[in-house]
C-alpha cells in the first residue's frame, strides 16, 4: 500500500472529532491566576480550556477575593446565560479566610450549585487543598488549620453529594501535603500556586473531566 493510500485509511477510520464545548470557571484569584507568570493562559482554568475539544469557549468569571456568597450575586448570573456544557468551581479559601461558620458556607454553597443545576451543565467543584505547607499560613496553629480545612472540605464533599446526579468533586486536598512540601508550587507571594502549581491544579480537574466522561484532546 502507498504512504497516500496508508494516509487516507487511516483519516477514513478515524473516530470524530470532539465537539467543541462551552466552559464556565467560576472562582477567585486562583481562578483568575494570580502568581502566574500569565494568568490568561497559565491559570488552572486556562490549562484546562486548553486541553478541551479544539473550538471550545471559555469564560472565565474568577474574581479575586470572591466568597461563594459573592459568586451568587456577582458570577451565577453570566454563568447561567452563557448556557455552559461544562463549569468548574473552587471557591472556598476566602470564606475560610472570613472564618465563615461551615455550615453557612455549606448553604451558600448549595445556592450556587443550585442556580447551575438550572443549566445544562456538568458541574465540577473542588475542594480546599492541605493549607498547612502554605509558607502564608505558617503563624496559624497546624492542628487549627488543619481542623478547619477538614471541616470545609466535608460541607464541600457533602454539598456536592446531595446533588451528585450532576455535580462532581475533584480532590485537590489528598496528596497535596506531599506535592506542596516536595515541589516549587508557590509563588512569591507565598500564598498562591505559581505555574507548576496551576499545572498540578489543572491536572486534578482534567483527570477528574476523564473519568466523567467530559472530553478532552
Amino acid at each position: 500500500m502507498s504512504l497516500l493510500a496508508l494516509l487516507v485509511a487511516v483519516s477514513c477510520t478515524a473516530g470524530p472529532a470532539a465537539k467543541p464545548l462551552r466552559y464556565v470557571a467560576l472562582g477567585a484569584s486562583d481562578s483568575v491566576g494570580v502568581g502566574a507568570s500569565d494568568p490568561t493562559t497559565k491559570s488552572w482554568p486556562a490549562l484546562v480550556a486548553a486541553a478541551m475539544p479544539a473550538g471550545t469557549v471559555y469564560t472565565n468569571l474568577g474574581v479575586s477575593g470572591s466568597t461563594v456568597a459573592q459568586a451568587f450575586t456577582q458570577q451565577l448570573p453570566t454563568a447561567m446565560t452563557a448556557d455552559p456544557d461544562v463549569v468548574t468551581v473552587w471557591l472556598a479559601f476566602n470564606d475560610l479566610a472570613h472564618a465563615t461558620a461551615p455550615a453557612t458556607y455549606k448553604a451558600d454553597l448549595g445556592r450556587l450549585l443550585d442556580g447551575l443545576l438550572q443549566t445544562k451543565a456538568r458541574i465540577f467543584v473542588g475542594n480546599l487543598p492541605d493549607l498547612r505547607g502554605v509558607p502564608a499560613t505558617s503563624g496559624i496553629v497546624s492542628a487549627l488549620l488543619a481542623a478547619a480545612v477538614d471541616a470545609y472540605n466535608a460541607q464541600i464533599a457533602a454539598a456536592v453529594q446531595e446533588r451528585a446526579s450532576r455535580v462532581v468533586l475533584v480532590d485537590l486536598f489528598t496528596g497535596s501535603a506531599d506535592v506542596i512540601a516536595r515541589e516549587l508550587v508557590v509563588s512569591a507571594d507565598g500564598l498562591h500556586p505559581n505555574d507548576l502549581g496551576y499545572q498540578r491544579i489543572s491536572q486534578r480537574f482534567t483527570d477528574a473531566f476523564r473519568r466523567e466522561g467530559i472530553p478532552l484532546r
